[in-house]
């Protein structure tokens, strides 16, 4: 059901969960065959994908895939980011794929970017000449990883410590001209190690040579993400895309005024909310999907707590002895709600897919919720070309 012209000013909190996970594609089932032009409308569809490779199970990126559409070999979206380069990676959210076409949209945050680590600026700055030399490389050369360049001559081991925590100098420049937008990411080595090249022969020049002045570009970038929210509060949009919230208010009273958004209240909520114009409400989600710790719907956490009420924190930096929940754990998403976290493990050498904690909601039946988590599991290691699925004792 579309909800244009809808005249109620207040939605159920069921009502926008079901909203939210339309518009992040949960209103639809899995596809038998996935095919490139599949994943290339998903990820327009949520704005951006952000990239992790923590690699318990399988990188992040390509199970947020996984998650709504089935299963698909990885390689496709490879193909499709780094061959076809229909997408390509920018800083948006975290580090992330994006659509070649928002490039001239993150434009204006590259020529203010600030590079990592903290404080890295000043090397930047004292070894100039190292800099441009790295970029002339390139230049030169073509793609290049960090490795295939040398250390700056005069930058001793302990500068390396100090500037990227034991990460050599040169990788840290790579990261900064990547950063400003003077280098993009042209494919990812097995070890996922990136492989750069001057960011003028990656993007299409229509969208590398666009100039949109900082406001419009905002205005856009929120209106993205209202269509990936469905419906959010001002800090909901703003986190979408790492905007301060007090520089999204003033754009998202520019969309509500245009009539892109519309301002509704929610159940509960005690600040207003935007709706996308065109956000879907349909009468039920049928979802059964693990979902990644760094899944849009659940990588804001403020909103997870609201829309699910299901307070969730990613525990890999958590000392072993003090997790709650476990080292990798994944939400698990069983129509429109939350009722699961699972921590899971990929043992390629055995080919199992290790289930070594599973820990269901209070308020959650657990036969029914027990057997859809199962299919899911086994859906997910037949995915990853694991033969079984294995329990630890005592849990399920």
């Amino acid at each position: 059901m579309a909800i244009q012209g809808m005249p109620r000013p207040e939605l159920s909190l069921a009502e926008a969960r079901r909203i939210a996970l339309a518009a992040q594609g949960f209103d639809r089932p899995r596809l038998g065959k996935v095919r490139a032009s599949h994943l290339g409308s998903a990820i327009r569809r949520l704005g951006l994908i952000q990239l992790d490779f923590v690699n318990v199970l399988v990188p992040s990126h390509y199970l947020v895939l996984f998650s709504r559409l089935g299963a698909y070999p990885r390689s496709l979206l490879d193909d499709l980011v780094y061959k076809r380069r229909e997408f390509t990676e920018q800083w948006a959210h975290e580090a992330s794929i994006v659509p070649v076409e928002t490039w001239p949209l993150l434009r204006h945050r590259m020529e203010t970017h600030r590079v990592r680590p903290w404080g890295f600026e000043k090397f930047l700055e004292q070894r100039s000449a190292y800099t441009d030399w790295v970029l002339n490389q390139v230049r030169e050369r073509g793609p290049l990883t960090a490795d295939d360049l040398p250390e700056p001559e005069d930058a001793p081991r302990r500068m390396a410590d100090r500037w990227g925590w034991g990460r050599a100098v040169r990788r840290q420049v790579f990261e900064a001209h990547f950063g400003f937008g003077r280098m993009a990411v042209v494919n990812r080595l097995p070890n996922f190690a990136r492989v750069y090249d001057l960011a003028e022969r990656i993007v299409p020049l229509e969208h590398y040579g666009c100039k949109v002045a900082p406001v419009e570009a905002q205005r856009k970038l929120l209106h993205l993400a209202a269509r990936a929210h469905g419906i959010g509060t001002a800090a909901d949009l703003a986190d979408y895309y790492r905007m301060p919230v007090k520089e999204a208010r003033p754009r998202l009273a520019e969309l509500a005024e245009s009539g892109e958004l519309r301002e509704v209240r929610v159940e509960g909520w005690r600040e207003t909310a935007y709706l996308d114009r065109q956000a879907r409400l349909p009468g039920h989600i049928d979802a059964e999907a693990l979902l990644s710790p760094f899944d849009p719907v659940v990588w804001h956490r403020e909103r997870v707590r609201r829309l699910f009420d299901f307070d969730y924190r990613l525990e890999i930096f958590v000392p072993a002895g003090k997790r709650k929940w476990g080292y990798f754990v994944l939400p698990f998403l069983l129509g429109d709600r939350l009722v699961a976290r699972v921590d899971l493990k990929a043992d390629r050498p055995a080919r199992r897919l290790l289930v070594l904690a599973a820990h269901y909601e209070k308020d959650v039946k657990r036969r029914p919720a027990g057997e859809a988590l199962a299919r899911e599991l086994r859906a997910l290691g037949s995915w990853l070309g694991l033969d079984s699925v294995e329990w630890k004792q005592g849990t399920g």
